[in-house]
């Protein structure tokens, strides 16, 4: 028999008394109240309502190890990502990489492999496969479906595989961006339950309106917190919090803890925060995640006060996992499963010859996802079209990973690189090589290193060559989790001393292949409209 004593803090009813927690093999056996006061306060761990694991760049042992120091007991846990590469082998092997951590992972079955039928992916899921990892233990949700145009025309594949989700009981994750009106509510209608894409307050409050709960974002590259977090006052039921991609650098600082700390110095009651950061989550995906009542799990996290939230211990099951900021859950290596079947590429393979006097260009937006769509004069270097680093104009390419295919080439504003290059085989959401620099040399080396390691990121310029190596899938690496998240963070520095000034550079280069959000793309196809949903052509 265990015990863990604090002022514990009651969810369901409000209220905080001291006590102490009985717990016996991982479960609440029954509770204490006490006549006096703790220095410390006892609360259910933290939740992500919405991540892809891969984009930590970590296995999800490797996930959890880092997660646990703040807070975070259990996520739901998109696998997207790998699902692209290598379709339900890809599921499969996060579900058994997770397997014996303490930690709860709630995988959902991708319902959008690939993405689009716009891009190149290692993988297709149909009907036959989400319906077979619909029916797989530890598979609890049909993962976001982006296919919003597919839900509103009623397309049969797309609605099938709602229907499939319905009939189990799993709840269907959304992905709207921007979507109000009539095509909102077709969209919920069709039985979908949440949305993370949301980046206007009154875009929300529409969704909360026809009963769609809001998934709070702030990850390493969206971060939408500052607009949305009105919601938690206003609707506190209706709100859960997530990173959705957080790459290692941001998880090793802080995770859904940050968020909660932030939303309580704005002023938001410390109640309404904490049922939507632990709460909500468990009961709308219903996780086996305790919730500091008798019977259940003995999850729980020890902070020191419900104003500056610092973890000072993480219990999972009843054992402690985390405490005075170290992790108690130890490195694990993966055996590797990875498709990359690219082979170098040659500078002239990055050439773009002028084909009239205007191209358009991406116009990348700081902490977001969606993009503008500018048209600019070249710069010309004889009949070819070349980058301009005076006007931030830069070529930006995506290589097939999965054949050898030439590359398709646009043009971006927004990275400010001044010289050199970065690569990167995380391209949401097929995850092909995504490239950007300023000259075609540059991009070629860069895009090799990538090719060299089959995955990773990397970093060139005409003194240097680094690359940080993702053996699996393409999208994840084997190394101890704070390794990885010091190797990434100094890439980052790095491609400030090249002149970009976004915050996130590799997480912001990884969504400008994401087809899906508009305004401007490119995949390995070519350039997309995400408006229109059609390939447009660079030149005007």
């Amino acid at each position: 028999m265990k015990t863990i004593s604090g002022n514990i803090v009651d969810l369901h009813n409000e209220t905080v008394f001291p006590g102490t927690i009985h717990i016996a093999n991982g479960i609440i056996t029954g509770i204490d109240r006490e006549r006096y006061w703790y220095d410390t306060y006892v609360l259910p761990g933290f939740v992500d309502s919405h991540v892809h694991v891969e984009s930590s760049m970590l296995t999800p042992a490797g996930f959890a190890r880092l997660a646990v120091v703040h807070g975070t007991v259990a996520t739901v846990s998109d696998p997207h990502e790998i699902a692209n590469v290598l379709g339900p082998q890809g599921v499969r092997f996060m579900m058994e990489d997770a397997a014996g951590i303490p930690f709860t992972f709630a995988f959902g079955a991708p319902s959008c492999v690939p993405a689009s039928p716009f891009e190149t992916s290692g993988a297709v899921m149909g009907l036959a496969e989400t319906e077979a990892l619909l029916d797989e233990e530890g598979v609890g949700y049909l993962s976001e479906m982006m296919n919003v145009p597919g839900v509103i025309g009623g397309d049969p594949e797309v609605l099938a595989k709602i229907d499939a989700a319905r009939r189990r009981g799993k709840p269907v994750d959304g992905h709207a961006p921007g979507l109000r009106g009539e095509g909102l509510r077709r969209y919920i209608s069709a039985g979908i339950s949440t949305d993370h894409e949301s980046f206007e307050l009154e875009e929300a409050r529409e969704k909360i309106s026809l009963g769609m709960k809001i998934l709070i974002r702030e990850g390493s590259a969206a971060r939408n917190f500052e607009t949305l977090y009105p919601l938690i006052d206003e609707s506190p039921d209706f709100c859960m919090l997530c990173t959705d991609d957080q790459h290692p650098d941001s998880l090793v600082k802080g995770h859904i803890k940050t968020l909660v700390a932030r939303a309580v110095g704005k002023g938001v009651d410390v109640m309404k925060v904490l049922r939507c950061a632990c709460v909500n989550p468990v009961i709308h995906y219903g996780l086996g995640v305790g919730l500091l009542r008798p019977s259940d799990a003995a999850d729980m996290i020890v902070v020191d006060s419900l104003e500056n939230l610092e973890v000072l211990k993480t219990i999972v099951r009843g054992e402690t996992v985390a405490e005075a900021g170290k992790s108690g859950i130890p490195h694990r290596a993966a055996v590797p499963v990875n498709v990359f079947r690219a082979t170098a590429r040659k500078p002239e393979d990055f050439r773009v010859l002028k084909r009239s006097d205007a191209i358009r260009v991406i116009g990348v937006i700081e902490d977001q996802v969606v993009t503008y769509a500018h048209v600019e004069i070249p710069a010309l270097a004889g009949d070819a079209v070349v980058c301009d680093t005076d006007r931030d104009i830069l070529k930006i390419a995506v290589v097939n990973r999965y054949a050898d295919r030439p590359p398709a080439v646009a043009f971006v504003r927004g990275f400010n690189l001044k010289k050199g290059a970065l690569a990167s085989s995380i391209a949401h959401d097929s995850h092909n090589i995504v490239a950007v620099g300023t000259s075609d040399e540059m991009l070629c080396d860069a895009v090799n290193l990538v090719i060299e390691k089959k995955g990773g990121i990397s970093l060139v310029s005409e003194d240097m060559k680094m690359v940080l190596p993702l053996p699996v899938a393409g999208l994840m690496s084997n190394e101890d989790a704070c390794g990885v998240a010091e190797r990434y963070s100094r890439l980052t520095l790095l491609a400030r001393d090249l002149g970009t000034t976004l915050k996130a550079p590799f997480m912001t280069l990884s969504f400008m292949a994401l087809v899906v959000i508009p305004k401007l793309k490119v995949s390995d196809r070519g350039l997309f409209d995400g408006e229109k949903f059609a390939f447009t052509e660079v030149f005007l």
